[in-house]
């Protein structure tokens, strides 16, 4: 016998020791099915075995030691599988191979070096190997000048591109995609100038992209990188989306995406994607028909997607990045799910000039490529990753079982967090399910419909925005405001007294406005947890579309008459760096200020916050915020403590309260309090500002 071969056939269980008596195999193939467990190590005595392709099964442990005596092997593939440990060593042992696909196959990296002895080798697939984030160096590939096909994507390699990656002239394909490679692309890379597809996207290049492949490169992608010259993000056939170092998406504007400098904010979207217009449930989906390609980028008034690669080994020419289902489906949606936009490889769309805020990001998907019967278009299995706002939500995502059957719609629902104004939503193909069934190049994301709606009240459209910068640069004199107040408020005695608001305001002349407890508890939703955006000494602070309301906890002996009286003076303030008072309320022991919300929260989180809402902040404006504060300070001061006294009094002793971390010595222990307190205090939050660097 010198061929087994069983293709797409659901078969289960161990792979028979017994194949391994089999002496004059040449060829054992058991790609997509559903075989699991060991490989038994009989099958390292098949001495003649030039073919060993175990794709898309559920194969697990290591590699048998065995195997190390196949040195006739000329292919070999284990992509889709359970393994684990790192390839093994013994691969350069088989130095006839001339082509090596490990795609999702569960083992990690590193590459061993071994593998440059595999000089025969003209087709290398290796991709989306598990790890420990620790980085590896370029696997020593030099030898292999017979390349066409070289695939190291998401290998977790660290360093420069070598210069012998520039003598593969028989390079066809070049993918480095979803590395750490730093550095310029070297000079020797023009001796891949012949080849059709070059995919270099997800790394950390720098320097500025040579000329020959702006002006020559036939499908060419280097999106998400930190080139230093900010360009279009589609050149001819490269796509060079948030490629400059100049800016990027998730949280950053992209330059090359301004449009033309936001001056309008978005706070929704719905796309149908691959498919033509379509009203659904009062909600436009707009048109998602372009054509696509291996390293496209196409652009809409407030939406973007991009897609990368092309489909391997496809009987489908050309490829095709749209379907179109052949059958009905029953929903009464069912327009958004007769169509479907497809990638081989990264498929991404963005949200843009979106408004900073919470968002539902919802995604329909239905199977329509495969189908439910007999035939061999019912074998297929698609698997795939889902990233928003650069964090995986879905590892492994299979609309088939996700949905309980082919053809059926399922929607997947996401909350998204937008504070740059940038919304991003990536599907990834890590090497999982099937890829030949029920034709070859048939696998990779699939997506029907993208709908992204606000968790919160849009503005009108005459409100008017402030910029993140300038929302930056006043935000901690703007807290300063508020404690301030508070700390009138504690010192007058008005926490208390349980007056009605309507007695309590009657005959004054209030320069705020007056709201009452129904309605803020409307507009937070009955001071829903969800909606809290902070706690101070005095209490929580909840966010709603424009203004922001603190509920006092803590309470003076004064009464309402006092805090009101206090209130309507500090309203009159008008300075650039306060924040603007718009009102108060107050009902038996509830006592509410509600000022303009600060959309961006305070400089405490930008800088110490979770890292999703961190900013990387140069050293202009670090600058811009310090001299903010202390303008703000220089109008008004208190950093967490606020005391009346005689203007002649030269300090006060007073009971201890604030921030320990930013009072003066003076104050925090002996409760002696000076006017020199606040330069203590400013000092603090300047080295904080300096010091915290990414």
């Amino acid at each position: 016998m010198l061929d087994i071969s069983i293709i797409g056939n659901r078969f289960t269980g161990p792979i028979p020791k017994e194949i391994g008596n089999i002496s004059t195999l040449v060829n054992f193939t058991v790609e997509f099915n559903q075989f699991s467990g060991v490989l038994p190590p009989e099958l390292g005595n098949l001495s003649r075995l030039e073919k060993l392709h175990l794709t898309s099964n559920n194969f697990t442990g290591q590699l048998p030691a065995a195997f190390e005596k196949l040195t006739t092997l000329k292919d070999f593939r284990i992509g889709d599988n359970q393994f684990i440990g790192e390839i093994p060593d013994l691969i350069q042992k088989w130095t006839n191979l001339q082509k090596l696909v490990i795609q999702g196959s569960g083992l990690s990296g590193p590459i061993p070096p071994g593998i440059a002895v595999l000089e025969k080798m003209t087709d290398l697939r290796i991709s989306d190997l598990q790890g420990n984030g620790t980085g590896a160096p370029f696997p020593p590939l030099a030898n292999m000048t017979k390349l066409k096909i070289l695939i190291l994507r998401s290998c977790n390699i660290i360093g420069r591109i070598p210069d012998f990656v520039g003598e593969f002239s028989s390079l066809k394909t070049l993918d480095l995609s979803f590395n750490k490679l730093d550095g310029e692309i070297p000079d020797s890379f023009l001796g891949v100038k012949q080849a059709t597809y070059i995919y270099l996207t997800g790394n950390q290049l720098n320097g500025t992209v040579p000329d020959w492949i702006i002006k020559d490169g036939k499908s060419v992608d280097l999106s998400y990188n930190n080139f230093g010259n900010e360009s279009s993000c589609q050149q001819r056939n490269i796509n060079l989306f948030g490629s400059s170092s100049m800016g990027n998406v998730s949280g950053r504007t992209v330059p090359c995406l301004r449009i033309p400098s936001c001056q309008k904010k978005f706070y929704s979207f719905h796309i149908n994607c691959g498919g033509k217009e379509a009203t659904i449930e009062g909600n436009l989906y707009e048109e998602d028909t372009d054509p696509a390609g291996p390293s496209r980028l196409y652009q809409r008034s407030n939406w973007a997607v991009s897609t990368t690669g092309h489909f391997m080994d496809d009987d489908r020419n050309p490829d095709s990045y749209t379907w179109t289902n052949s059958t009905k489906l029953s929903a009464n949606t069912s327009s958004l799910y007769m169509d479907a936009r497809l990638s081989p490889l990264s498929l991404t769309y963005y949200g843009l000039c979106m408004g900073s805020g919470n968002y539902t990001v919802s995604l329909h998907f239905a199977e329509i490529m495969f189908t439910n019967d007999n035939t061999s278009s019912s074998l297929g299995r698609r698997f795939f990753d889902i990233y928003i706002q650069g964090k995986l939500v879905q590892k492994n995502f299979s609309i088939q079982n996700e949905a309980g059957g082919v053809g059926k719609a399922i929607i997947k629902n996401f909350t998204a967090i937008v504070t740059g104004g940038a919304l991003e939503i990536r599907f990834y193909w890590a090497g999982k399910g099937t890829t030949g069934l029920p034709v070859r190049g048939v696998y990779g994301p699939l997506i029907s419909a993208i709908s992204v709606t606000p968790d919160f009240k849009p503005p009108s459209e005459n409100s008017s925005s402030t910029s993140v910068g300038t929302v930056v640069g006043i935000v901690a004199a703007a807290v300063v405001f508020v404690f301030l107040i508070l700390g009138i408020l504690w010192w007058k005695g008005c926490f208390g007294q349980k007056i009605s608001m309507r007695h309590d305001l009657k005959g004054l002349d209030l320069k705020t406005g007056k709201f009452t407890l129904k309605q803020i508890k409307a507009a937070t939703n009955n001071f829903d947890p969800a909606n809290k955006i902070g706690e101070g000494g005095f209490g929580p602070v909840y966010k709603r579309t424009i203004i922001a309301v603190k509920q006092l906890s803590s309470k003076s002996k004064q009464g309402n008459r006092e805090f009101v009286n206090e209130i309507g003076m500090i309203s009159a303030l008008q300075h650039p760096h306060l924040v603007k008072l718009h009102g108060c309320c107050i009902e038996g022991d509830q006592l509410l200020l509600v000022y303009e919300y600060m959309e961006n929260n305070s400089l405490a989180r930008a800088l110490f916050g979770p890292e999703e809402y961190r900013l990387n902040l140069d050293w202009a404006t670090r600058q811009k915020i310090c001299v903010g504060i202390a303008r703000g300070s220089d109008f008004e001061s208190d950093f967490g403590l606020a005391r009346l006294d005689e203007e002649d009094n030269t300090h006060i002793s007073t009971r201890v309260a604030g921030t320990y971390g930013y009072m003066a010595p003076e104050y925090a222990m002996r409760g002696y309090l000076t006017d020199k307190a606040d330069v203590y205090s400013f000092g603090i939050v300047a080295l904080e500002i300096v010091s915290r660097a990414y």
